[in-house]
């Protein structure tokens, strides 16, 4: 077992670590929205919050020497299942065929008040 961490993504607030690689499986603690130089969310609303997230999921990974590509699991926890298409919109931007298996869910409130908290699972291949 590995521990994954970057200064290109939030670092962990609590008892956790932003990823951990077993094997060729690397998976990755929930990322919100923040800017890691920032520790804020961006100005605007669900898309900016989904594109930083998945911003941050993607320095973590290319930390373990991994791309979007190598994605096989994501959860998407939101807010309100109501911003679902907007997300979805950006989502689309960081994922291409054959896309990762997804679970979407509305949870009732996330860490700071964040509107969309995302999780993956990554293998090498």
């Amino acid at each position: 077992m590995k521990t994954i961490s970057t200064k290109r993504a939030p670092g962990a607030i609590g008892p956790y670590s932003q990823a951990i690689q077993v094997g060729e499986f690397v998976y990755t603690s929930g990322q919100l929205g923040l800017d890691p130089a920032t520790g804020a969310f961006p100005e605007g609303g669900i898309k900016e919050q989904t594109r930083q997230s998945l911003s941050n999921v993607k320095a973590i990974l290319e930390e373990a020497g991994l791309s979007m590509a190598n994605v096989v699991k994501t959860t998407v926890f939101m807010a309100d299942m109501g911003d679902f298409a907007e997300m979805n919109s950006v989502y689309a931007e960081f994922f291409t065929e054959p896309y990762p298996a997804r679970s979407a869910v509305a949870v009732k409130t996330l860490p700071k008040n964040a509107l969309v908290e995302i999780e993956v699972v990554a293998v090498k291949n």
